[in-house]
This record gives C-alpha cells, structure tokens and sequence, in this order.
C-alpha cells in the first residue's frame, strides 16, 4: 500500500532551490521564525555530492530545522523521513530527524515521542543518512508512535552536540512505507496500525473503533498483546484476536460478524469469562437471537451467576437461544450447598409467607426448605431481611406453627435467580457435565417460556432443572436427556430430582430420565407429558420402587400420553396444599393417562404404577381416565397397577366421579382394573337377592357406586322351573364394605346375568 498512489497524497517537502521561506528554525508551525535571510544558512546550488543543498552554521544546543508544510498522516500508514547529511568543518555535531505533531485544529498533540535515533557525525566529507518511521502503530521498528489524535507533523531534523560546525543537508526525502508493515494487497487491518497499545492498561478503544471503521468489511486483526477496553464496544468487521483483551465487568463486547462462543474465548482467553461477555452481548444488542457455543467445551469451578454477567439487566423479555456447547464441571468446593438451620413461623392463612425466620440474613433465594409439614421441592423465593419473611415457592401442608425448617441452597451451573423475571429463553444442544459436583440450572424466579432443547442434563449431584418461582410457567423440556449420578445405589437411596414445576401449562416432550431420584414434582395445570421415557429401577431383588413422576395439584387438568414408564410410580398428591384436607375446592381430578406404556421389572408384588396420596381427609376422585395402556411385569407378578396411599389419609369412595380404567392390557397383572366393569354371574341356587362383589376390578378396589346395565344371559328360572320374566333392582354399595352389588328378584330365582358396574357416578 503506498497513498500517494492510492489516495494521492503529498508528502515530500519542496527541494531548497525553491527557497527557505518554507523552513523553520523552530517547529514549523504558522508563524514561526524561518532560514529564509537567516545569516547561518544559505542555499548551496553546487556540491560535489548533492545536486542542491542547505548548508548551516550550528549555533544552538538544538538547531532545529522544519518544512512548515503539514505532512499528513493517516491511520494504518507509516511514513519513512530521510535526511542526507555531511560535515564541512567545525565542530562535530548529532543528527536526528526531529518532528512536531500536530492535531486537526492546530493544536500540538502532546506526549508523543518526536525524534528519532540520534546519529554522531565523526568525519568531514563523509555523508551520513539519518532517518526516522513515523505512524500510529506500536511496532518494531517504528521510531515515532503517534496516537490518533496526530493527524500531520511538520517533519525535519535536530543537530545537536557541540556548536561551530559547518553542515550541509541534502533535500529531505518522505516516503510511504506501509508495506513494510503490512502486505501490498491485503484483506485485513490491525488494530495497532490505529494506536492501539495493547498493554494491558492503555485504553485502546478509540483506537479499536477507528480501526473498525477503517475496514470497511475487512477483517480486522487484533494482533499480538493485551487491549484494554474501558467503554462499550461494538466490532462491525470481522475479527481475528491474536492477542487478547480485558474489560471491566460494566462494559460490552459485541462482535457483530463473529458472534459465537470461540471468539469470544480468542477475546478474552478464558473460557468462563469469554461466555459471560457473550451472553452479556447477547442481552444487550438485537443483532442476534442466539449465542452460538461453536461446539466448545467450557471447564467451570463454580455457578455461572447469569445476571451478574449481565449487570444491567434485572428482567429480560425477549427470545434468546443459547446453544451448540458443553459446560463441563470441575471439581471444587464452590460447588458445597449453603445449608442453613433456623426456626420460622408459618400460618396457613398466609400460605406462601414465612415470617420471624431466625438468621434470616444467611438464607438464600433458591434455597430447598425441609422440615415438619414441607412437600417435597419446596423453594425460598424471595427473602425480605428487614421483615424477617421468606415467600415461598409453595404453601406447607402441615408444620407446627412454630418449628425449625433447613434450607439448602445448592449450587448450579446456570444461576438465572437474579433476573426479576425472564421470558423465552432457549437452552439448545447443550451439555451440561455435571461429573456429581454440581447441579444444572436453576430458573429465575418469574417468567413464562423457559425452553430446553435437545440438550444433555449428565449427572447432577442434587438438582437437574429447579424452578423457586414462578419462572417455569409455560416450561418446554424437548428431546432431552437426564442421566443420574446415582444409578449404582438402590431406587430407595437416590436423592436426586430430575426438574420441578409450580406454575401452570409445562410441555415434556420426548425426554428420557435415566435413574434419577425422582424424575419430577409438578405442581400447576394443563402440562402436557408426552413421548417421554423416564425409569428408576434396580438390581434389588423384589425390591421396591419409588415415584417417578409426582403430581401434586388436586385438579391437574393435565395429560400424560405416550410415555414408557418403567419401573416407577406415578404418583398424585396434594402435598402442596396449606390446607390439605377436603373442604370447597376441587379434589382430585383432570387427570388423563392415555397409551403409554407401563413396565416393571423384579419388583415387590405389592408395586403399584399409579399411586393417589391424600395429604388430607376428605378427598375423591373425579376426573381420571387411564385408557389404552399397556401394563407389564417382568421377572414376577405384581397384584394391581394402582394403589390409594393412605398413610395420612384415605379416599372418600362414596363421591367419586367421571373415573374410567377401559381398553387397557395387562400382562403379568394379577388382579385387573376395569371401569366400567362387566362380569358375569351365576346363581346356582334359587334365592331373591343375589350379591355380587366387583370391588377388587374396580379401581383403587373402591364401592360398586353405580350398576350401568344388568343382561340376563340364558332363561332365569324359579324353584319350580318356569321362567321369570320379571327384572330385579338393584343395591348399591351393599354390605358391610360398601363393595357389593346386590340383584333383588320378585322371587327366588337361579340364572346368569352380566353385570356392568362402576366405581363412580359417571357425571
């Protein structure tokens, strides 16, 4: 590159034929004293080695000489001034070529270094050439660095030394030497050539952003070097780092052309850093929708606090991906859970609220709250210091009204707590190597949208995905793994929890839970569970099985359709409920369990699949549907797939409605569930009020609450053989358990029927 060819420029001086008015004694700004009639110089038209020259006299420490014309100097070019020097007589002085910076107004851009190498003259006759590069690039080889804000120089040269001397000075040659630096036609510009320092304390922004624009759709090159930055900076070019930068944690990067992960990391040379300031641009510019991980590895020794690489961001709206990596935990003691003991007042009335919560100062948002009368995934939403309260995630169903509680704040990979509230943010072909040490990702606290995609959850030690609010509403899980840490110890001794949801409509789709603890509490309405396979089985011989999948809303209004359900149990409480036993709300209900399939492989006979727990008295059934699933055990049989856990309250029978258990198989079962059920009966007696007992067919081996239809099958016949044409009526609810059906006949009477009972009022 050379600009008085590309752009024209002009950067020699005038020859000394055409007079000295043009050079100055002093700098050679405007108005300076000139050599034109000076009584030391004069123009010499004949020399033996120059053609035309300048011969001074020295009489100053520094006799200075300056072209008064401004030489101008642009980023990214670097100018070579020459001067030809001999000695006459006198005194031997020191040459230097010397210069004086200027900036666009006029004004003299200080603190620059303005001369060049100095070079002692030793013999007359004998001509020396001195000489000197000049540019905005901190490089080898380059004499005078410039900043940006020296935009020409009046350019010429010192003798210094020893006054007397009689020196001559051929005419002063400025050339374009840029190409010494850089190759002739090239695709890319350095930050260097620019003013970049790249010293680690320098602020270099100016300089990067000039060079940015200078570009123009080049790539730009961040050569060798540490560039601090202290103010936002947006790269618009393509860009390649060599060298590596530093930030304050408050100011942006945002690599318009190369927004992933790598360069990032080529940015800052740390791979945990590198992902905060990406995410943090990410958040703060609309020029992408997604951070791209480039397939990387990043090692972590501690949470990733996502707010706090944003700064100033508390809430974020607006869909966001991040995707294509793997974050892979290292071992380190930042991973131990905060655990905290303290006593805590709970009133049911209040149901998210505790209040006068000892050493409250020490309790976390996020942290998992146990104790007396706490559910299961219970959660520290928010902590109010100065009332001495927490707020909840869900209400407790029975603590004392005094009691001591413990709250285990766990540590996890991606900390979204600290947002206020955040909406649609996408986690996408991600691998979260969790190696035991560490938990996934916990959510913040309010937002709705929250996406996981085809992404891998590899060995939480605690916690998989940990909603502590209300920022799992609307929740999409998709085509995602999560393999336990645990799978070598029994089903009884595993802790950990696959995810938790509190707020409403959760989508679960095509997802495989590998031998977690619990796979999921999940409270709210209307998810959809569909396509997934989640198991949690043994080596135990006959051992016994723990929930999979735990429902703890009353109305769920909810379907699980199409789901291999291996070896756990599906479970539905109400363990979230301040006041769990049965009064005006809903009870349990909206369940539908359509087409999935059910295995169980070497467990204890008593098993069951599908498991309602009341917390409280009083509850019922009205609204569950279990049709077209497929019920298999393996290596033994199991007595029934559903069961009523009663040991803290039991089912009110006598009000169940809308409850179907129709077009199901079973293999290995050895008592079937059907409603409605149709059996056949035969009296082989004459008698006028037959009893049949349906209950252990029907579900949760409840009362026979409804007969539907009763078909004589053959003649019914009286003692005296003839037919009777009369039909009975019918007795719900008989005997002593409430579990028979009794058929009354006008007379004594022997025969068979088919029988179709219920185990609920249909509506």
């Amino acid at each position: 590159m050379n600009k008085t060819i590309t752009e024209g420029l002009i950067l020699l001086p005038p020859p000394f034929v055409d007079g000295l008015a043009v050079w100055s004694s002093e700098d050679g700004t405007p108005g300076s004293a000139t050599y034109d009639g000076a009584a030391n110089a004069a123009y010499v038209p004949a020399d033996a080695d120059f053609a035309g020259c300048l011969e001074l006299a020295k009489t100053q420490t520094t006799q200075k000489l300056r072209w008064m014309g401004q030489t101008p100097l642009e980023p990214g070019c670097y100018l070579r001034i020459t001067a030809r020097v001999k000695v006459i007589s006198g005194a031997f002085p020191d040459v230097r070529i010397a210069a004086w910076a200027g900036q666009s107004g006029g004004a003299h851009a200080a603190g620059y270094t303005e001369t060049g190498p100095s070079v002692t003259l030793d013999t007359y006759g004998e001509i020396v050439e001195v000489s000197a590069i000049v540019g905005q690039g901190n490089r080898g080889g380059v004499d005078l660095v410039w900043g940006s804000d020296a935009v020409y120089g009046h350019f010429g040269l010192d003798l210094t030394g020893s006054n007397g001397g009689i020196i001559r000075v051929d005419d002063f040659i400025i050339e374009d030497i840029t190409s010494a630096f850089l190759r002739t036609m090239m695709d890319w510009v350095d930050v260097r050539d620019y003013g970049a320092v790249g010293d680690g304390v320098t602020d270099d922004s100016a300089a990067f952003e000039a060079a940015d624009v200078a570009a123009d759709g080049r790539t730009l090159v961040v050569s060798d070097g540490t560039f601090h930055i202290a103010s936002n900076l947006t790269i618009d070019s393509p860009v390649r780092f060599e060298g590596t930068m530093t930030m304050p944690d408050d100011v942006r990067l945002s690599c318009v052309r190369n927004f992933d992960l790598p360069t990032y990391i080529d940015a800052f040379g740390d791979e945990v850093l590198a992902f905060k300031k990406a995410f943090q641009a990410l958040l703060n510019y609309s020029d992408h929708d997604a951070l791209d991980l480039g397939g990387r590895r990043i090692e972590v020794d501690g949470p990733i606090d996502m707010q706090a690489a944003v700064e100033n961001q508390t809430s974020y709206l607006i869909r966001r991906v991040i995707r294509n990596g793997q974050f892979y935990v290292l071992d380190s003691t930042n991973w131990d859970p905060d655990v905290v003991t303290s006593d805590g007042n709970y009133n049911p009335a209040n149901p998210y609220q505790m209040t006068a919560v000892t050493n409250i100062a020490q309790i976390q948002p996020g942290s998992l709250v146990e104790g007396a009368g706490v559910g299961r995934e219970v959660y520290v939403q928010y902590v109010n210091v100065g009332a001495g309260s927490l707020t909840l995630s869900q209400p407790l169903y029975g603590p004392a009204a005094t009691q001591s509680y413990t709250f285990t704040r766990y540590k996890y990979v991606l900390d979204f707590s600290g947002f206020t509230q955040m909406n649609r943010m996408t986690i996408s072909d991600v691998e979260l190597q969790m190696n035991g040490f560490a938990n996934g990702i916990l959510l913040p606290p309010t937002g709705s949208v929250f996406q996981l995609k085809d992404c891998f959850l590899t060995k939480p030690e605690h916690r998989g995905i940990t909603s502590h609010g209300q920022g799992c509403q609307g929740l999409h899980i998709d085509r995602t793994q999560f393999i336990s840490n645990e799978q070598a110890l029994p089903a009884t001794s595993r802790v950990s929890v696959g995810f938790n949801v509190n707020a409403n409509d959760a989508k679960i789709r095509d997802n495989r839970f590998q031998q977690l603890g619990l796979t999921a509490v999940m409270h709210g309405s209307s998810h959809l569970l569909v396509g997934n396979h989640w198991f949690q089985g043994d080596t135990v011989p006959d051992g016994p099985r723990v929930p999979g999948m735990v429902f703890t809303l009353e109305n769920t209004s909810t379907v699980v359709t199409g789901n291999y359900i291996d070896n756990s149990i599906l479970e539905w409480t109400n363990e979230h409920d301040a006041y769990p036993d049965f009064s005006s709300e809903y009870s349990f209900g909206g369940l539908t369990i359509t087409g999935n399939v059910f295995r169980a492989n070497d467990v204890a006979t008593y098993f069951n699949w599908i498991v309602v727990k009341p917390y409280g008295a009083g509850h019922f059934i009205s609204g569950l549907h279990v049709n077209g699933n497929t019920f298999k055990a393996i290596n033994g049989a199991i007595d029934r797939v559903e069961g009523v856990d009663d040991s803290i309250a039991g089912l009110d029978y006598f009000r169940m409605r809308n409850l179907t258990f129709e077009r199901n198989t079973f293999t290995n079962i050895t008592q079937k569930t059907l409603c409605p059920v149709t059996l056949e009966f035969d009296q082989n007696t004459d008698a006028a009020t037959w009893t049949l007992d349906p209950s252990s067919y029907l579900p949760f081996a409840g009362n026979a609450r409804t007969v539907t239809s009763v078909v004589t099958e053959g003649e019914i016949l009286n003692g005296a053989d003839a037919r009777v044409t009369a039909m009975p009526y019918v007795n719900v609810n008989a005997g002593v358990d409430y579990k028979y059906v009794q058929l009354v006949w006008p007379e004594a009477c022997r025969g068979t029927v088919q029988v179709t009972t219920r185990v609920d009022k249909p509506i």
